[in-house]
């Protein structure tokens, strides 16, 4: 290992704790000092939670120490989302209309990644509600590549911290792009589970419909490991789905790269209205997949501007369901751009709602039937190299063209993982997602990281950091 060792993987740190060469408790330790020297510069945490973190810690020490080891996660340090429920933390929703919800138990997710023994060190930034932007009040979350780059959203803190070193893994959600944006933008690995996969109990929604949980990290190797403690059917959450979870992480040895997968490839949608040097990142690691032994099969993307429309409707409504309450007791508490959303989703109409959920359905069909012959399908993330801060109010007017390669796998809660695929003359990362039916998470896992053996993209680190 030559990275220092707040950059190590996730698997690196836990196989060091494995052989006692690093104890929980001064990895911890590490970690902790980082965020406090590190984190002023980026705002990636809302919180962190020092105290609750050593106390884990030394808990897993001990643990691990009279050889009760549960498993890779035990005794490393993540991070979540500032959207979980966590038994007497607050917790902001990214929202000064939440800033004083403490919970009284723990999210479904947080319970088992602490039952499979990882620390968490705090909570992450995002963008208020998860939707739009950053509460102008809790300041903007920084890309550590480029501070003129968005860091991606909703789930920027968990891209950034992760990317930064000041985390070896964290908690992202994604209702139209929040885990892909931020892992593109990062340069680190995300997955967007199969709807329903992943337990949404004790979680604050924006769209309960669309809303998915996954890991962030900095391979794919890294987040089959949270994968595999994290996904499964949860008594409390009637929509999690009952199929039996495998191994994840064990599901990548033994396999032949990417021998015999099926990748479909339609050109005008790889680069209609994509810049040149994400179509030549993405065409790049095509090639890299033929030469891996995959076969590439020539697909018809379906059209996706109604999914994205009903997207958008569904995404409104459903948030307005939520937040309804609060929103009405005391809007100046809101920001603007949740506070439109919000005004949308009260005054739409039956029938556009109706349209929404009919579309959805549609579209649905429509991506089982392309799947029927291929194992994956590859696509880019942005429309173009990374999103400039200044811009954003442009691409926020435009959400069609800006979210067109990611909230329509929301629409058809297909499974998706975004990887680094190469770098932008900016130096600016740049990735690239991997698309599969439903429940094929660990096709995708294996893929990723096939690709990841053969390139080093997701091993670059922020300059400066």
């Amino acid at each position: 290992m030559n990275a220092p060792l707040h950059y190590a993987s996730l698997l690196e740190v836990s196989a060091l704790i494995a052989a006692g060469e690093i104890s929980p408790v001064d990895l911890t330790e590490l970690m902790l000092e980082r965020i406090a020297a590190v984190d002023p510069a980026l705002n990636s945490y809302l919180l962190v939670t020092a105290e609750s973190a050593l106390t884990q810690a030394e808990a897993a020490e001990n643990e691990i120490r009279s050889g009760r080891r549960r498993g890779p996660l035990h005794g490393v340090p993540i991070a979540i989302k500032d959207l979980f429920h966590t038994e007497g933390v607050a917790s902001t929703f990214g929202s000064l209309a939440y800033k004083d919800f403490v919970a009284n138990s723990d999210a479904t997710l947080v319970h088992r990644l602490k039952m499979a023994g990882a620390i968490i060190l705090g909570r992450l930034h995002l963008h208020e509600g998860a939707f739009g932007e950053h509460h102008p009040s809790l300041g903007r979350c920084i890309n550590p590549w480029n501070e003129a780059y968005w860091p991606g959203g909703s789930s920027s803190g968990s891209g950034v911290a992760t990317a930064a070193g000041l985390c070896f893994a964290s908690l992202g959600t994604d209702t139209g792009g929040s885990i892909r944006f931020p892992s593109a933008a990062n340069g680190v690995t995300g997955l967007k589970p199969t709807w329903g996969r992943t337990s949404r109990y004790g979680v604050f929604p924006l769209a309960d419909s669309l809303d998915t949980i996954g890991p962030m990290g900095r391979s794919a190797a890294d987040v089959s490991a949270m994968f595999s403690a994290m996904a499964g059917a949860d008594p409390m959450d009637p929509t999690s789905l009952s199929a039996s979870v495998p191994d994840y992480l064990a599901a990548l040895d033994g396999i032949l790269g990417a021998r015999g997968l099926r990748i479909g490839i339609d050109e005008a949608y790889l680069e209609t209205g994509v810049d040149d040097e994400t179509v030549a990142a993405i065409q790049a690691a095509i090639t890299v997949f033929r030469e891996l032994g995959a076969t590439l099969v020539p697909v018809a993307v379906p059209d996706r501007r109604d999914a994205m429309l009903a997207q958008m409707v569904i995404t409104d409504t459903e948030s307005a369901l939520f937040h309804k309450d609060v929103y009405e007791t005391d809007k100046s508490v809101f920001g603007p751009q949740l506070a439109a959303a919000l005004e949308r989703g009260l005054a739409y109409d039956p029938l556009t709602m109706s349209r929404a959920y009919i579309k959805r359905d549609r579209f649905k069909g429509e991506i089982s039937r392309l799947f029927a012959d291929i194992d994956v399908l590859i696509s880019p993330v942005y429309p173009m190299v990374g999103a400039l801060y200044d811009q954003m109010d442009a691409h926020l007017a435009d959400l069609i063209s800006f979210l067109g390669f990611t909230s329509p796998f929301n629409v058809s809660g297909s499974p998706s993982i975004t990887l680094p695929c190469g770098m932008a003359a900016v130096g600016m990362p740049i990735g690239m997602q991997l698309i599969g039916p439903h429940l094929s998470e660990a096709a995708l896992l294996r893929a990723a990281h096939a690709f990841q053996q053969a390139t080093d993209w997701h091993t670059r680190r922020p300059p400066g950091f």
